[in-house]
Parts: C-alpha cells; sequence; structure tokens
C-alpha cells in the first residue's frame, strides 16, 4: 500500500486557529526561573529581567497566546504575592515542583510584559482549588479594569495605571486532581459560582475556560456541559504522550525502535480522545460554540539523570518532533471544535522548545517544527483525502505518515508532511485539485536527525535543524512526489 493524499485546493473546510500553536510557562522547575526570568541585575543579557536569547528564540516562533502560572502551581498560586516591589514579595514554597522556594520575582507585570514582548495573548490561570472567589474576581480587576477601584488603584501604584487587554480565562486546573480532587459534579457548581465573578470590564471581553477531563474522563466531559456549558466559553482536555508507565516512563534519549514506534503509538490516540470528547460536546452544543481547548500536551519521560525529579527536566530528540507533527496534524482534523492548544513546557519543562543551561541556550527539534508550520497559523485548512501505508513493530500498525494541507493569505498553498517510521523513506503522491496555478513552484524544507535520538545541547545546538528539502517533484501528469527520509518532518510551499 502507498501513502498517497488528494488535497483539494479549491474546498476549505475550516481555519486553522493560530491558538492551536500555544505554549504553556508554569512556575515549574528551570521554566520560568532561569529559563524565562534571570532578573535585571542578571549578567545574562536581558529586557527588565526577561533573558533576550531566550526572548528572542521565542517571538521567532509568532506564538498566539501563552499560558500562566500553571498547571498544578495554579491552584496553590495567590497573584498578591507577586505584585509591588520584588524584595517585599512574600516568598512560598512550590509544594507541587520539587519543594523549592518561590521568591513570586516574575508575577502578574512579569508576565504581562513577557505577552507585551512576545506579541501574544495571555490565558491566565486562576485559582480555584485554595483560593477565594473574592482572589478571582480581584485579580480580573486588577488587570482589566481602567475606570476607580480599589484593584485599578492597586494597580496604579505597581506602576501601571493602564488596564491590560486579557482574553483567556481558565477558572481552575485538573480540579479532578492537584487542584482539589474535585468530583465532576461539585466542579460544576464551583464553576458556576467562580465564573460569575470573571467580569468583563470596559471593551475586554473574557473568553472563559472551564477545567476539563484528563485523557479518556469522558464522565467529567459530559457532566460539565450538561450542568455548566452554558457558562464557559471553553473547556480543557490534558492528555500526555508517555511511553511506559507512569512509574517508568522511559528515557528521552536511551531507546530503541519499539520505544519510537510505542511513543508514536501513543501520541496518535489524540485523535481518539478528541473525537470521543467533541461527541459528548456536540450532543450539548450542536452548534460548536464551546471550544475545546488541549491546553496541556506532549510527551513526558523519566527526569534527565542527576537533575531535580521535580523539574520534569528531559532532552528533546527527533521523536518528539515527530511526536509534535502528528499531533498538531490531528488539531488540525479536528479545527471545528479544537480551537487552542498549549505544548507542555515552553522551557526547561516536559517537551520544551528552548533548553538553557547557564547563559547558553539551544533549539530543540520540537521548536523547529513549530517555526516549520507557522504558514498553518490562520490558513484556511484544506480538504484532503488521505490513505497511508501501514507501519508495523511487533506485529501492530499505525500509519507510516501523516499530512495536512492550508492555504495562506498570500494564496500560497502549505503542505506538511511526516514520516513516522523509523528505518524506512515514504514515497508519496500528492494529487492537487483545483489548484489555479498547476506549475505552481515548489519549495521544500526539512527536519531530519543523524540518529533517532538526535538531539540538540548548548555544545551542539544546530545537530538537529531545517535544511531545503529538494525530495518533492512534479511528474508529467501533475502529481507531486514525494521521498520521504526515514523518521522526518517536511514542510512544502506550492506557489
Amino acid at each position: 500500500m502507498t501513502n498517497r493524499a488528494v488535497i483539494n485546493a479549491d474546498r476549505p473546510i475550516g481555519t486553522i486557529n493560530r491558538n492551536l500553536y500555544g505554549h504553556f510557562a508554569e512556575h515549574l522547575g528551570r521554566c520560568i526561573y532561569e529559563g524565562i526570568w534571570v532578573g535585571e541585575d542578571s549578567a545574562i543579557p536581558n529586557t527588565k529581567g526577561i533573558r533576550n536569547d531566550v526572548l528572542q528564540a521565542l517571538q521567532g516562533l509568532n506564538i498566539p497566546v501563552l499560558r500562566w502560572p500553571g498547571g498544578c502551581f495554579a491552584d496553590e498560586y495567590h497573584w498578591k504575592d507577586g505584585i509591588g516591589p520584588r524584595a517585599d514579595r512574600k516568598r512560598m514554597v512550590n509544594t507541587h515542583w520539587g519543594g523549592v522556594v518561590e521568591n513570586n520575582h516574575f508575577g502578574t507585570h512579569e508576565f504581562m510584559l513577557l505577552c507585551e514582548l512576545l506579541g501574544c495573548e495571555p490565558y491566565i490561570n486562576g485559582n480555584l482549588g485554595s483560593g477565594t472567589v473574592q482572589e478571582m474576581q480581584e485579580w480580573v480587576e486588577y488587570l482589566t479594569f481602567g475606570g476607580e477601584s480599589p484593584m485599578a488603584s492597586l494597580r496604579a501604584e505597581n506602576g501601571r495605571a493602564q488596564p491590560w487587554k486579557v482574553a483567556y480565562f481558565g477558572v481552575g486546573n485538573e480540579n479532578w486532581g492537584c487542584g482539589g480532587n474535585m468530583r465532576p459534579e461539585y466542579y460544576a457548581d464551583e464553576y458556576r459560582r467562580y465564573q460569575t465573578y470573571v467580569r468583563n470590564y470596559g471593551d475586554n471581553r473574557i473568553f472563559r475556560i472551564a477545567c476539563g477531563a484528563s485523557d479518556f474522563d469522558f464522565a467529567w466531559t459530559d457532566v460539565l456541559m450538561r450542568e455548566a456549558g452554558r457558562f464557559m466559553d471553553g473547556l480543557t482536555l490534558h492528555y500526555y504522550t508517555i511511553p511506559g508507565v507512569w512509574a517508568e516512563k522511559g528515557s528521552a534519549t536511551d531507546f530503541g525502535a519499539e520505544a519510537w514506534f510505542g511513543t508514536l503509538r501513543k501520541a496518535l490516540v489524540m485523535d481518539e480522545l478528541i473525537g470521543k470528547h467533541k461527541t459528548i460536546m456536540d450532543r450539548y452544543d450542536p452548534a460548536k460554540r464551546i471550544s475545546l481547548i488541549v491546553d496541556e500536551w506532549g510527551t513526558w519521560y523519566d527526569v534527565e539523570p542527576g537533575t531535580n525529579p521535580g523539574f520534569l527536566y528531559q532532552q528533546n530528540t527527533m521523536r518528539d518532533a515527530l511526536v509534535a507533527a502528528a499531533t498538531l496534524h490531528i488539531f488540525h482534523k479536528h479545527a471545528d471544535r479544537v480551537r487552542m492548544a498549549n505544548i507542555a513546557q515552553t522551557v526547561n519543562v516536559l517537551q520544551a522548545v528552548v533548553l538553557t543551561e547557564g547563559d547558553r541556550m539551544a533549539l530543540t527539534p520540537t521548536y523547529h517544527v513549530f517555526d516549520m508550520f507557522k504558514a498553518h497559523h490562520d490558513a484556511e485548512l484544506l480538504d484532503l483525502d488521505f490513505a497511508a501505508a501501514p507501519y508495523t513493530v511487533g506485529g501492530v500498525s499505525i500509519p507510516q505518515t501523516s499530512v495536512s494541507a492550508s492555504r495562506g493569505k498570500d494564496g500560497a498553498l502549505h503542505v506538511s508532511l511526516c514520516n513516522l517510521s523509523h528505518d524506512e523513506a515514504a514515497a508519496l503522491s500528492l494529487e492537487l485539485r483545483g489548484l489555479s496555478a498547476p506549475d505552481a513552484p515548489i519549495a521544500g524544507t526539512l527536519l531530519q536527525g543523524d540518529a533517532l535520538n538526535a538531539h540538540n545541547t548548548p555544545e551542539q545546538p544546530d545537530r538537529v535543524r531545517p535544511v531545503p528539502f529538494a525530495g518533492a517533484e512534479r511528474g508529467a501528469d501533475g502529481t507531486i512526489r514525494v521521498t520521504l527520509p526515514a523518521a522526518s518532518v517536511a514542510m512544502l510551499r506550492i506557489g
């Protein structure tokens, strides 16, 4: 069986929301401190405390939305501890992640500055688990109210007279677990109460996001949609790709063909999960008003040897690049309901796009996938009919390839491709129908490593990087034939 796609260039079937390419930065390990924030007195070059090299790298991705401050940390975070003179801010213990002292030097003002520098939308997660309704209401007022009020005055005292714009606000996180171990019926009532006080001030309009399910907990989605659907704009879903079991997840870099295959097989489960949660949501919301927000996803391995187990620091290889590419294609496929996703996490934690060591940094293979796929942001998703050859290991098969196609505002067609096979090149046939310029030029970019576990380090920052791809050519019948190397990701631009 061959890999064959028919792309109907004249049949857009939706829009690939740029927020599917969102990110997540939690107060966890070295994500915020050392990764993003070094402080204004640091010898590492910075802009008001935000390190410049990481900032420049993230700016290159055109990040659309950034989620903060958690994660599990969100439901023990009290925002007033993170405002005012930094020397006076309350120090606390980060009980979830390593038991280290959190000095609260990176708080609301610093996060909003980061979003301004990145040109992205802030997505703030409020504390429902250990916080109060008043605390959440006052945070929204502090952020977005432009009139005269106690919180607006406090914001001005801290150096910000004008309110910010905040589009996305999450009411709690993982409240079925670290956010309070709640039953769905109880959380639904709490959500209804708390969201009442997440108010719209002036012309700021908040997209209210409720805590959704973990993995296969379809009952949670059913209860939330039934009991609180009319009060929400989005409902979350969390799913991590774990090669092994929770106690022994597997190494990020020391793996063979079976672990490679098993990881990608588990990544593809995202398609089944979204499909089943969508079916439940469709029953209560056939107009698809409520968005499914996959605000935590990515690979999760055993931490790197010698690092704090609570810091969740792991390396990032070509295996992660394939997980990212295939997962993003799944989000495209479900763009009618999935309108935001946030990979976990931005720097130094889980499937990070940037890794730092002291004053040095490296871009990961996952970073390069997000960079290559920028052309899909807000592009028209094109209808395609795709059949993949099987990729089989140990008698189990998954599709060898994955394809997605879009048309940008400039009229160019972009086709992203990935070959999940660890050892066999993939021959793909792309038939383009409805193309106004059938002889349009083809340009390509390829991401491939010299080994399955190829990865970048500050010592070898360019071991895995995109290169020009010449493996696509148009045949006499107009069909584009692509030879995609094993374990690789490519992006074609046609036109």
